[in-house]
């Protein structure tokens, strides 16, 4: 069994706004971000101060998005 190390690749294409800063001075974004030279799609993570380290986080279509802002509109 071989183990490919694939190495990531990133490219911030835009920079939207903070969600939260914690005391470790990494930070909750959200931005548009292109995976893998992939087309850029809207990226909710932590990101270290220097952004050379993230956490997991969840990527989303434009379509994915909408629809939550259309939940949240509807919401209770």
């Amino acid at each position: 069994m071989s183990i490919i190390d694939k190495e990531i690749k990133f490219e911030i294409k835009e920079a939207i706004g903070v969600i939260t800063e914690h005391s470790t001075g990494w930070k909750k974004e959200l931005n548009l971000v292109a995976w893998n030279g992939n087309p850029p799609k809207y990226d909710i993570r932590d990101w270290s101060p220097n952004h050379e380290r993230m956490s997991r986080g969840i990527t989303l279509t434009e379509d994915e998005m909408r629809t939550i802002f259309r939940l949240l509109k509807h919401r209770g």
